[in-house]
């Protein structure tokens, strides 16, 4: 039997991580760089694997009716090596999973020392990896070092890798109240893709818009790190509050101007200004707040912007925010197996790739060292299931995502994993009476049919492609 060539990866991060576990696991040698401690970074203070820079907490572990919960679930199911570890230094955290992250970090570093497969070189990878290294993961996270993110940005053919988010806040389409919001594009445009029909619209009098400017001016703001400073916007977008601060009719003649439309519930009154929700993904789930990037702490977002008429009751996929971040447009440039399109040698995992979290980061690492370990293998790769938590983050990143015509070509955002991602139910549920569930009744257990919906596809996946749960 010939020797097999070793899979390379670069970066010892959560993703590189368990993307390394999973590729000896699987029967193939595997090295790993981290450039730590020969080369720092602003945010690590060790030179652990897995290292955890912020939060100490995975989030939540219900795997019932929590999408996350969920991931974890499934990441335990195939075996992966961050699970496993987190679950052996957990520490109290209610029904999170929360992490000694130091004993953590060493229990992962330790974990890949001692596989006889696994080699850690450490030193930096400057530039695109040489032909040889036939089959490489670039899993180097947001602070991927100066030289490697230009290298990459030649090869992809991107102007900007390194850039302010400038993310504005998504909402769950069924938690609009359509008694009050209605769909319609201004003047009835009819663009590309679309019906005339494409924006949900919000009005506002008056008297509502300037208490909203108010409490914009007001609200609770983060502030930037040290080494964020010098960081542009992205796409030179500025936050919501820095405009309202600019002129309190600045909004209503920027991203909330009323013109072009009619309140179908009140044709006869012209709203004062109109807060658009644009599809934000291609199964109709998720809609975003256009033009409200913002620098407002969390707990004051949600209090604030369910201000907006029929976004009172609005349930948030994900917050606004405004942030450095090093990531890839992967929509355009990866394949359904994370490979890189210009050069299929290279394959990237984590938050490189356009995913948030931690868990979320090593979930993307997981699947592409089993992507990475099945072509060395000469093994056909079986694409996972949309209806599972990976198979649905993966396919955010890969192609879930719409590309328009006005934001360009970087219109991709870093996402948590949600239930947003995945694909509608087939029926609505019910109860056992055979009446409509409603109120949160409703909502316990429609998430509860989409989390044993993705666990049976996982199982008949797993039986299909004849893989292994935990990687052997």
């Amino acid at each position: 039997m010939s020797k097999i060539e070793p899979i390379h990866v670069v970066g010892g991060g959560l993703a590189g991580s368990e993307a390394t576990w999973q590729i000896a696991q699987a029967g193939v040698p595997v090295i790993l760089h981290e450039m730590r401690p020969v080369r720092g970074t602003d945010a690590h203070k060790t030179q652990g694997l897995a290292e955890l820079v912020c939060s100490n907490s995975f989030r939540s572990d219900d795997a019932e009716t929590n999408a996350v919960g969920l991931l974890h679930q499934e990441m335990r199911t195939l075996g992966s090596l961050i699970m496993a570890k987190g679950d052996a230094n957990q520490v109290p955290a209610g029904g999170a999973l929360a992490v000694d992250r130091d004993g953590f970090s060493y229990a992962v570093t330790a974990a890949l020392e001692a596989h006889p497969l696994v080699t850690i070189e450490r030193g930096e990878i400057p530039e695109i990896p040489p032909e040889d290294w036939t089959s490489v993961i670039v899993a180097t996270g947001p602070l991927t070092s100066p030289s490697l993110a230009e290298a990459i940005l030649k090869l992809t053919g991107e102007t900007s890798l390194a850039f302010f988010d400038a993310i504005a806040p998504i909402i769950y389409r069924e938690s609009v109240d359509m008694d009050v919001a209605w769909f319609q594009s201004r003047y009835d445009k009819v663009g590309p893709g679309g019906t005339g029909k494409d924006y949900i619209n919000c009005p506002m009098t008056k008297e509502q818009y300037e208490a909203f400017v108010d409490a914009l001016i007001e609200g609770d703001k983060t502030e930037f790190k040290e080494w964020e400073a010098n960081t542009p916007y992205f796409d030179g977008c500025l936050p919501i509050e820095v405009m309202a601060e600019r002129g309190r009719e600045t909004l209503r003649h920027g991203p909330m101007k009323p013109v072009g439309l009619t309140n179908p519930h009140h044709p006869d009154q012209k709203p004062y200004a109109v807060v658009q929700l644009r599809q934000d993904n291609a199964l109709g789930t998720l809609f975003n707040m256009v033009g409200f990037q913002t620098k407002l702490k969390y707990g004051a977002q949600s209090g604030i912007f369910r201000m907006i008429p029929g976004l009172e009751n609005a349930e948030f996929a994900r917050l606004g925010g405004i942030h450095r971040n090093t990531y890839l447009n992967s929509p355009k440039l990866l394949d359904p197996t994370l490979r890189l399109k210009a050069m299929p040698r290279l394959r990237f995992a984590g938050q490189i790739t356009g995913c948030e979290g931690y868990v979320e980061s090593a979930a993307v690492g997981l699947m592409t060292g089993r992507f990475a370990a099945a072509e060395r293998l000469g093994r056909p790769i079986q694409p996972l299931p949309h209806t599972t938590a990976l198979g649905a983050l993966i396919n955010h990143i890969t192609g879930g995502h719409i590309e328009t015509i006005d934001e360009g070509p970087r219109s991709f955002q870093p996402m948590n994993v949600n239930f947003g991602l995945f694909p509608p139910l087939d029926r609505a549920p019910k109860a056992e009476d055979g009446k409509r569930l409603r109120g949160s009744a409703k909502t316990i257990a429609k998430k509860k049919m989409l989390t044993d919906r993705a666990r049976a596809d996982l199982s008949a996946w797993l039986s299909a492609a004849n893989m292994p749960a935990a990687a052997e």
